[in-house]
């Protein structure tokens, strides 16, 4: 049985922004899962799917990180071959950087829960998350990569999510985001709340209680629909 399963190769940037309320729809559907946690790790081996995960880096600085153009190395691989790939947060910054489109700073940090405003498209392929508020965390924006589909966006940011062909799913926002865990979230990112302003540990916290069971609900099923369609 085990011979049989498929593996999902997940790079992981910080401990706690992991696979989430993903890990076990993705391990229902016959995935078994590795993470390769960046900087301290090199991603290797075959896998016959692709994610990357969020972070608190700039998707552009390869400077800074050199490990990110192996990264991106991989990423842009993995797409040229059609596997399927799934970005979140960082990762959907990634993967427009690894099809040729520009990542750079957004107009402001978009922290905490809000409602997206879903495309044509994205009312298909998101439709469980239709008037669902979701966690957003991100201070950068990417523009639509040539070739991609537009799925949804807020008031700050334009790109929230976008498709590319029926292989690649990237969103700006974190459906994968649980209550349960949350607080590594609150202790990992202490220093970018204390200094965003409207953003607050209590807050943030409340608002999770509040939102994060709908949302994971209405993820999972973005996602197993996706699967669907792989």
């Amino acid at each position: 049985m085990a011979e049989s399963m498929k593996t999902l190769l997940a790079l992981r940037h910080v401990a706690f922004e992991d696979l989430g309320a993903f890990e076990a729809p993705l391990r229902d559907a016959g995935y078994a899962i590795r993470y390769c946690d960046m900087g301290s790790e090199m991603p290797g081996g075959d896998f016959d799917m692709l994610a990357v995960l969020g972070g608190p880096i700039g998707a552009y600085e390869d400077d800074l990180y050199p490990f990110l153009k192996t990264e991106l190395a991989l990423i842009e691989a993995s797409l040229k071959a059609e596997k399927p790939v799934l970005g979140i947060c960082l990762g959907a910054q990634l993967m427009a950087r690894a099809l040729g489109a520009q990542v750079y700073p957004g107009p402001a940090k978009e922290i905490g829960w809000k409602k997206l405003s879903l495309s044509d498209e994205g009312r298909k392929i998101l439709a469980p998350l239709d008037g669902v508020p979701v966690l957003h965390w991100h201070g950068d924006t990417f523009d639509l990569p040539a070739g991609a589909v537009h799925l949804a966006s807020t008031d700050i940011c334009r790109q929230q999510g976008f498709a590319f062909g029926r292989h690649a799913l990237a969103f700006q926002f974190h459906p994968e985001a649980q209550e349960e865990g949350f607080e590594r979230w609150l202790i990992g990112h202490a220093g970018e709340i204390a200094a965003t302003p409207g953003v607050t540990v209590p807050g943030l916290r409340a608002d999770t209680a509040k939102f994060a069971a709908a949302a994971m609900a209405a993820g999972r099923q973005v996602l197993a629909q996706w699967l669907a369609r792989l």
